[in-house]
């Protein structure tokens, strides 16, 4: 843990996120932003952790996060994405008498999509400022987050348990496929998408289980995972090494799941000694060549199994928040802590 750099900021940190970097130049992060929620004053912060290296430091930079600059924010901040934009788009989602949370976002320049309690969603660009394109009633609970599957197709969960495709080449305002968990309808807050394989996601919910989706095949999860004890609030797939998984969750922990076999299938789909799982049958959909076999969903499940690491210290406050980029994460937590590790093994 000697990695960990652990800095108090007297308010409860809702999400993190860093600063993208070039993978070319093999940059490391450095410059990440926090939101904040349930406080008298919520802030937008801009941090560093700094590059100097001091001649006389074995281990490199070794300070806490610095504080670069900061803004106030009306509201709890429910979500981060990083879009060069100077436009303000006001109550984009409403009720009829009020407005409504916006709870999440999503970009890929120059489009930005939310989602918001009021079931509504919404594209912008970056470039223009009046909106894109609204679906008004795309669900009529609440959505709790968003992320894109392919330049045209988003994925959204909500609080009864279900993912929905849109595909924005249609004009219709129905979802082109819906995915659900069996049994009760358990609200899932989070979803990522594998980075190489879009058809690939991992949502996590109230219930604190992880599950790992293939949106081609059925309409319910591939496989289930113990993870945590409350709520799940954040999952993300490692961006350059997807077979490393963070989540975070209420009970206080944040864990790294990895592979830990040489088979073809990476054991988010194996199980193994530190996971409770129950999977369907791995096998390629019949009769269709598939030359790219993901390998989350073939292979032997004997041959492997899953590793869990927990990240954090000791269990603390709810960590509500994490982001990953290189071998640096962040994290947030209501206890009013950033933690940041320079050091992640993927």
């Amino acid at each position: 843990m000697e990695s960990i750099n652990a800095k108090y900021v007297s308010q409860k940190i809702s999400k993190t996120k860093w600063r993208p970097v070039s993978h070319s130049d093999l940059q490391l992060p450095e410059i990440f932003a926090t939101g904040s929620w349930d406080n008298e004053d919520n802030r937008i912060s801009i941090w560093s952790i700094g590059s100097n290296l001091s001649t006389g430091m074995e281990d490199g930079f070794e300070g806490d996060p610095q504080l670069l600059c900061e803004h106030k924010h009306d509201g709890d901040v429910l979500d981060l994405q990083t879009i060069s934009v100077s436009q303000l788009w006001a109550r984009a989602h409403r009720y009829p008498c009020d407005n409504a949370p916006c709870t999440g976002v999503v970009c890929s320049s120059p489009e930005i999509v939310t989602v918001g309690e009021d079931g509504r969603i919404v594209v912008f660009r970056a470039d223009q400022e009046g909106v894109v394109r609204v679906i008004e009633n795309a669900d009529s609970s609440t959505i709790h987050a968003v992320t894109y599957l392919r330049t045209t197709e988003i994925l959204t969960v909500n609080s009864i348990g279900q993912l929905k495709l849109w595909d924005f080449r249609q004009q219709s305002n129905s979802p082109s496929q819906i995915l659900s968990l069996s049994g009760d309808r358990v609200p899932l807050h989070c979803v990522d998408r594998h980075p190489n394989q879009q058809h690939i996601v991992a949502t996590g919910g109230q219930d604190g289980m992880l599950c790992v989706w293939d949106v081609r095949q059925g309409n319910t999860p591939f496989s289930l995972m113990e993870a945590h004890t409350a709520e799940m609030w954040e999952v993300h797939f490692h961006p350059t090494n997807p077979d490393h998984l963070f989540t975070c969750s209420e009970d206080g922990s944040l864990l790294h799941w990895e592979t830990s076999s040489h088979s073809d299938m990476p054991s988010f789909l194996q199980g193994g000694r530190n996971s409770s799982m129950v999977s369907r049958s791995a096998m390629a959909p019949a009769g269709g060549k598939q030359p790219l076999i993901s390998a989350w969903l073939s292979g032997d499940s004997s041959k492997g199994r899953l590793e869990t690491t927990h990240m954090l210290p000791s269990q603390t406050l709810s960590v509500n928040s994490l982001d990953v980029l290189g071998p640096c994460l962040v994290c947030g937590t209501d206890g009013e802590a950033i933690f940041v590790n320079r050091q992640v093994p993927v």
